[in-house]
């Protein structure tokens, strides 16, 4: 049984990535040779069922953190600002938030009035056309600050939080 927390277990589960792809592409790279009829083959060293031990062992790491993890983000409780949240609904809630924001950027830089560039090859005479916002600007500016703030005021609990509680994983 291992305590460590949140930020722990990420750089863990990254550093499992790569021993696997290492094992991987050691398996790719060493399980075949080609040699000519007139040489002496340069036969890599390779067996097959220490990589495959290998790979496997490190498969059943990585699904014991990742386990540890989800059950820990499902249960574990984050106060944001006046709410308690759980860390899985943190992370539900932000994705929503950005995409929101991320609307809300476009328009909040959209002029009051813009005129729109014509591509077509029309007479020199045609009038122009005018594209106008059909929303207050003050109130989508409000709003992504309203959504800016809140993003922030979870990433930072959640920061807090990946950096100091601390859970148990058995590997």
């Amino acid at each position: 049984m291992q305590t460590m927390t949140s930020a722990y277990a990420n750089k863990l589960l990254r550093s499992l990535e790569e021993d696997k792809a290492f094992w991987v592409n050691k398996e790719y790279a060493s399980s075949m040779y080609t040699a000519a009829i007139n040489e002496e083959p340069v036969i890599p060293e390779y067996d097959y069922s220490e990589v495959a031990a290998t790979i496997a062992e490190i498969d059943e790491k990585i699904c014991v953190i990742k386990h540890a993890v989800n059950v820990n983000n499902a249960n574990a409780r984050v106060q944001v600002g006046d709410r308690e949240m759980s860390v899985d609904t943190i992370l539900v809630k932000m994705a929503q938030m950005n995409k929101r924001k991320s609307i809300l950027d476009y328009m909040r830089k959209q002029l009051p009035k813009a005129r729109v560039e014509q591509h077509s090859y029309t007479s020199k005479n045609a009038v122009p056309e005018y594209r106008y916002i059909n929303y207050d600007l003050d109130l989508i500016k409000q709003e992504y600050e309203r959504i800016s703030k809140a993003v922030m005021e979870m990433q930072i609990a959640l920061d807090q939080y990946n950096q100091t509680v601390q859970f148990e994983v058995d590997i």
